[in-house]
This record gives C-alpha cells, structure tokens and sequence, in this order.
C-alpha cells in the first residue's frame, strides 16, 4: 500500500512489518514503549505487539546494547533505539569490542543480527550531546555495517533491509529530516525492487560536478543542483545511503563523466567520510580529474551552541562556493573581484 508518510512515519511502518513478520524482531531502548520514544517513532507499537517484544529499559546504553548482544546470541533480531547521537559513547565498548568481532571471532559461528538505531546530526536547536556526528568512528569498525536514509520511502526499505540482515547494522536517523514528508509503499513488491543496503544511488542527474552526500543533507544537495541548474550548472547528487561499506562504483562512474568532486556531510571534516571518499576517488579517478575534490563539512571544532548551529552546518551557500572551485570560478578561497 502507498501512503504520504513523515520520515519518523516510515520508519515505525518498517519496525511495525518487521515485527509482524518475524516473532524474534524486538524493539529495545529508553522510552521507546509507553512514550513511544523522544521522536514518537515507535509510537503505539507495545500496544499493538505487547512489552515483552516492545521494551522500556534503564538509562543504561552499555546495558541496552550488552542485552541485546545476548538475545542475538539466542537466536533473536533486536532492535536497538539509542535516543540521541551523543548518547551512544557509554555503549561504543559494547560496539566496537564485541558486536563488530563477535562473528569474526567465533569463525562465523556466531550472527550478530543487532540494529542500533541512533537519531544524528543537528538543525533541531538541541542542547549539548544531541546533534552529533559520529558516523566516522563505527565506519572506521571492520564488522559493523553503517547506513543512513534520506527520504521516508528509503527509512522504510533500508530499516526494514538492516533489521533481516544478519550483520550488526548501525542506523543512522537524520533527525531533523523526520517531518519530512513523502510517498512510502510498503509492500514486500517495493521492499524486493528496493536497491541494496550497500549501494548508493543518484537522486539527481547531471554532466558537470558529482555531489556526494548522505543522509540531512541529500535535501540541501537537491536544493544546491536546483540553484546551479539556474546558472546552467548541472550537479548530479549521489546518496551514499551506505558508509560502511561505501559503494564506491557508483561515484566512480559518475566522477569519470563529470571529472569534477564535491563531498559534503554535517561531520567534522578532519578524518571524515568525506577525507576517505576523496581519497580513494583520486585514487580510482585520478587522470579523469579536472580540480582537487572539495569538501564541505562541519567544523573542527565540538558542535555549536543552538544559536549559533546554522553557521556550523553545510547550506547552500557552502556547496555552491564548493562547486564554483572546482569548476575553476571566483569562490570565497580566491577571493571574489568586484
């Protein structure tokens, strides 16, 4: 069935169908039950399937994800909310010593088919330790798979793809993109014609520069090609969707038509995905290049204050001054001649 859906909207449908469908899917976290979480997202999901598979636990998010490490060992698929990005460091040793080697440990006697799902990123006006970006810690995890969706349809899909697959998937929610709205069909038809969790898919064509994004800011890359259209410009916007690992083919392809690279994510740009993107683009594309790939990113510096949030995050502006370097224009590095 097809219906206009919030993001948060499509994803309590994914969790609702994957509960549905397999009675060993759990849904765990802070709130997640009678509140139906900070962002509603499993809003009225315990009533319909009960606390014993929709559970409220403590604040304790090295408990919540050591939990949920023992039910994968019993043959279980939890779900894991942890309610704000900068909330998941007290479960990262749980993450990264055991989750991600548990399989490789064990000579792969072991599955570890756990989801963490993890709301990221700003532009809510939150306070300290709730508009994170740590995406590029659990990427640099061999064993953990990272993905992140941009629009409710791909939140539906890719949610319900991570929770049936038998890797640990770390989910990352761009928060706030969750009251954006859009068609969402549910059906096991979609779900099956649905592109894989590991490949990037371009959600807006062009001949000139090759945008490479992911999750918030796929919309703000959508608005930079609409303005570049205006000056004749054509950016074609690629949406990683998967950070670990990166499709790296469907860049290629496209950095070897257009020749030209800007990377832009909401993370601090020292040692992010953006570095790695750049890095091993100039390597596979290096004589097909015509300018230095351009980053766009947050600062290095702990994310802002709320009022001062819009200064710290990519816009617009700062993808097009991006654009305008590689293709050789006046940008706000060379100055601009009046």
């Amino acid at each position: 069935m097809t219906a206009t859906l919030t993001l948060a909207a499509a994803l309590t449908s994914g969790l609702r169908h994957a509960l549905a469908e397999d009675p060993k899917v759990l849904v765990m976290g802070e709130d997640v039950g009678r509140l139906g979480g900070v962002f509603r997202v499993t809003d009225g999901l315990q009533r319909e399937f009960g606390p014993d598979r929709v559970m409220d636990t403590p604040l304790a998010e090295a408990g919540i994800v050591g939990t949920a490490v023992g039910l994968a060992y019993r043959g279980y698929r939890p779900v894991v909310e942890i309610q704000f990005d900068g909330f998941v460091y007290p479960a990262f040793d749980q993450l990264v010593t055991q989750v991600a080697k548990l399989h490789y440990r064990t000579g792969g006697a072991v599955r570890m088919p756990i989801t963490v799902r993890i709301p990221y990123g700003g532009g809510i006006g939150a306070v300290e330790h709730h508009s994170e970006s740590p995406e590029a810690y659990f990427a640099h995890t061999a064993g953990l798979r990272v993905v992140t969706c941009s629009d409710p349809q791909d939140a539906h899909t890719l949610l319900r793809q991570a929770i049936a697959c038998d890797d640990p998937v770390i989910f990352f929610e761009p928060k706030r993109r969750y009251w954006t709205k859009g068609e969402v069909d549910d059906s096991d038809a979609a779900l099956a014609a649905a592109p894989a969790m590991d490949t990037a898919r371009v959600v807006v064509e062009g001949d000139d520069v090759t945008v490479v994004t992911y999750g918030p800011l796929v919309a703000t890359a959508r608005e930079a090609a609409l303005a570049a259209r205006d000056e004749g410009i054509g950016l074609e916007v690629v949406d990683l969707r998967s950070l670990s690992p990166v499709d790296l083919a469907t860049v290629e392809a496209s950095v070897r038509r257009t020749g030209r690279l800007v990377i832009t994510h909401e993370a601090q740009q020292h040692a992010g995905l953006g570095a790695e993107i750049a890095a091993s683009i100039t390597e596979r594309c290096f004589f097909h290049l015509e300018q230095a790939p351009a980053r766009v990113t947050g600062f290095d510096v702990p994310y802002p204050a709320a009022k001062l949030e819009e200064h710290f995050l990519p816009d617009v502006d700062r993808i097009l001054d991006a654009v305008d370097r590689v293709l050789g224009r006046q940008n706000s590095l060379t100055g601009w001649k009046g």
